[in-house]
């Protein structure tokens, strides 16, 4: 692999000095912005072999270096080795961004290519402006891969379906009649919806054309009068096509979109300038005003209706079941013979199928046994799968696409013996997310106002964890979901009553352990006082958390309370789903501290 990456390299770098570019920048993410690409837009991967899902590559005529976080660095170390790529630790302090790298390599009135496709406005522009104070020239005219990437994927042709009402809750039209008074609250005639999820919770449709996300290749035009899907015509079938025609939806070719935006003859479009590519300028109607701000529909999609939040209740309730099913078997499956990370993934994506309406996962597992856990985005593969063994801990981050849901878990199980250290940590791990779990606080708070809860008690032991600690979740939709979360960076959304997000401090110390526990809560009206609404975050995930490690003086009388409180409902919810050995083995995980 590593010696066609080496010819990838020298492909690219031909191409460049016929285009007369000095640099080329490649980025992760598809013409969509999203979290996970198909294939066809795997640009990045293809030419690193880097397989994480963030990173941007930059290449020069004589090097080579990839950005990526600290999620990756231990990954990315390894899979660059002897490919000719310098790993550059973005989020360092050392480290220099990617422009004030190029400046420092190249010379004034040199250029850099980039596909503008795939990058968003608000990166063609922060790039373009600093590249300008050296005198480079930031080319968004090239796209390389067509020509020297052979055999690419295609762009993905999966079949649309469509989201009954009874399980979206909310029709397609109606949906769009609220948009549209979003934008005329900011002076906006339309908008063109580039994001996937959007796309997919605005029609009601969903798909299979990105792993994990079950979301449909497209981009909707809104304007007050008109909704148009650009969308390939194989994606839909009569039935389709008739539902989006009730619903007020017209279709046409997906790159008719170009044509489309040339010949907008509206005053004004919403753009958002980070989630949008900047193809979309490019072919804009040169007379048409773009506003830029946050998108709209981001803000809607994250409050849930009732009958959404009842199908996250259905799905959570579907993966504690399977959760359930497979602790009980995993210890003794150890113990009886081998056992490796993949024997755990595909043991437990065994018991998901069990239900109807499991439709697949929401994101690759992460299976991580021992020193793997402190990868924080590990995904154990053929080449990496490691035995468990009967000690040290199994983490294991995990989710699945339901009808009705999308979940999201952890738990960090231990295997055998572990040490006062292991046990130390696991509970200042576990003191956090139940002190997070715990708060009640006014509504209009964001994450950022409360992330402080979840590290406190690693804080005062002098660690910490560079990821958030809180995401929200997509009604069988992206697991990441926004514009709401809770981190230690500045995020303005507010958790409002109706929206999900995750709780899931964690700890890593490379080469030993990883720790993350995880539980997605749904944020609630708790109270009215003098003093406005108050909410509070109420569990949806429905799954034991081991508490074999726990050091009952580290997690303290508070939270022992709320973590017996937490596994009587627990109890209560799965228990008549079981009988016999499993129901004896869920009430000893159940009871009480």
């Amino acid at each position: 692999m590593k010696e066609k990456i080496v010819g990838r390299l020298i492909e690219l770098r031909k191409y460049m000095q016929e285009n007369s570019l000095q640099a080329f920048i490649v980025v992760s993410s598809d013409a969509h912005s999203s979290e996970y690409v198909a294939d066809h837009w795997k640009a990045r991967e293809w030419i690193t072999g880097f397989d994480g899902s963030a990173g941007t590559a930059v290449i020069t005529l004589d090097g080579a270096s990839l950005w990526t976080d600290s999620r990756y660095w231990l990954a990315a170390e390894e899979q660059l080795s002897g490919t000719g790529y310098t790993l550059m630790k973005d989020g360092d302090a050392s480290t220099p961004s990617i422009t004030e790298w190029l400046r420092g390599n190249l010379r004034s009135g040199d250029r850099v290519g980039v596909d503008a496709t795939v990058c968003s406005m608000a990166e063609v522009d922060a790039w373009r402006s600093s590249l300008a104070e050296a005198g480079i020239v930031l080319d968004d005219t090239k796209e390389p891969f067509t020509q020297i990437w052979k055999n690419r994927p295609a762009v993905p042709a999966g079949e649309a379906f469509i989201m009954p009402i009874e399980t979206a809750g909310e029709r397609a039209a109606d949906k769009l009649q609220r948009l549209r008074r979003g934008l005329a609250q900011k002076s906006a005639d339309g908008m063109l919806v580039t994001m996937l999820d959007e796309v997919a919770w605005l029609t009601n449709l969903r798909g299979c054309d990105v792993e994990y996300n079950p979301v449909v290749v497209s981009y909707l035009l809104v304007t007050p009068d008109k909704a148009t899907l650009f969308v390939g015509s194989e994606k839909i079938n009569n039935n389709v096509k008739e539902y989006l025609c009730g619903e007020g939806i017209e279709t046409a070719p997906y790159e008719a979109v170009w044509s489309a935006l040339a010949r907008y003859d509206r005053d004004t479009i919403l753009v958002q300038p980070n989630r949008c590519n900047a193809a979309v300028r490019v072919n804009l109607n040169p007379q048409t005003t773009i506003i830029t701000a946050d998108s709209p529909v981001a803000a809607m999609k994250a409050v849930k209706n009732s009958v959404e939040i009842e199908g996250f209740k259905r799905a959570m309730l579907a993966e504690g079941v399977a959760m359930v099913k497979l602790l009980h078997w995993l210890r003794p499956a150890l113990q009886s013979g081998p056992l490796t990370e993949l024997d755990v993934d595909r043991k437990l994506t065994e018991l998901r199928s069990e239900d109807k309406d499991f439709c697949g996962l929401s994101f690759a597992t992460i299976a991580a046994y021992g020193k793997n856990g402190a990868i924080v985005h590990y995904e154990p593969t053929e080449e990496s799968n490691t035995p468990l063994l009967p000690e040290s801990f199994l983490l294991l981050d995990c989710g699945g696409q339901y009808r009705g849901g999308t979940t999201d878990i952890t738990r960090t199980i231990a295997l055998g013996p572990l040490t006062d250290e292991q046990c130390a940590d696991y509970t200042r791990v576990l003191r956090g997310h139940i002190s997070l779990a715990m708060a009640k606080f006014p509504k209009g708070t964001c994450g950022t106002q409360l992330d402080v809860l979840a590290r406190q008690w690693l804080w005062q032991a002098g660690q910490n964890y560079l990821h958030g600690t809180g995401h929200g979740v997509g009604h069988f939709l992206n697991v990441h979901e926004g514009p709401h979360q809770i981190r230690m960076n500045n995020m303005p959304a507010p958790l409002l009553p109706g929206t999900t997000v995750t709780n899931e401090p964690g700890l890593y110390k490379a080469g030993r352990y990883g720790i993350r526990i995880e539980n997605t809560m749904l944020v609630t009206h708790s109270s009215t006082t003098e003093f406005g609404d108050y909410c509070a975050l109420t569990p949806l995930t429905v799954c034991p958390i081991d508490k074999t490690p726990i050091v009952p003086a580290i997690l303290g009388a508070e939270a022992t309370e709320y973590l017996n409180n937490y596994h009587a409902w627990v109890f209560e919810t799965l228990s008549p789903y079981f009988e016999g050995e499993t129901l004896e083995f869920l009430k000893q995980q159940c009871a009480p501290l």
